[in-house]
């Protein structure tokens, strides 16, 4: 059924949710696990929507969320292979969460991926945004979303 699966997980409590949901699905069909986190970039500028920074700063900040993205991603391994589950893991840097699933999905060939929404709606949607509803939209492989 599936070969590959990519999930997306950003640390919070919800995709944790569909990490499980990933490595359960991943177990029954014998598919690898591809666990993705993107880190974004910290703004450079006022203009980005950030404060004039050290550069130092910025790259102890970065370092920072990479270190805390390959502990998150390292303990999913870990329960995968709790599980039987082959797991693979990937951090991208990027600002552009949704096109970096998009990107890692169509680059790692994946047969699924595996995403939490909060289910906003309304003009918090609207405001905030939703990288899973572009992600749903925008590739060319199937999405299940979990809330």
């Amino acid at each position: 059924m599936y070969e590959r699966i990519l999930v997306a997980t950003d640390g919070s409590s919800l995709s944790d949710k569909a990490v499980q949901h990933a490595l359960s699905l991943a177990k029954i069909s014998g598919a690898t696990l591809i666990a993705l986190r993107v880190v974004p970039r910290y703004p450079r500028s006022y203009l980005e929507g950030g404060a004039t920074v050290d550069v130092t700063e910025i790259k102890r900040l970065e370092a920072q969320w990479s270190e805390q993205a390959d502990a998150k991603l390292e303990a999913i391994k870990a329960e995968g292979k709790k599980m039987g589950v082959k797991v693979k893991t990937l951090i991208t840097k990027s600002d552009l969460v949704a096109e970096s699933v998009i990107a890692a999905a169509d680059k790692k060939d994946v047969d699924l991926i595996v995403m939490a929404s909060h289910g906003r709606k309304g003009i918090k949607r609207l405001l905030l945004g939703s990288e899973t509803q572009h992600v749903l939209t925008h590739s060319s492989k199937p999405v299940l979303v979990l809330r």
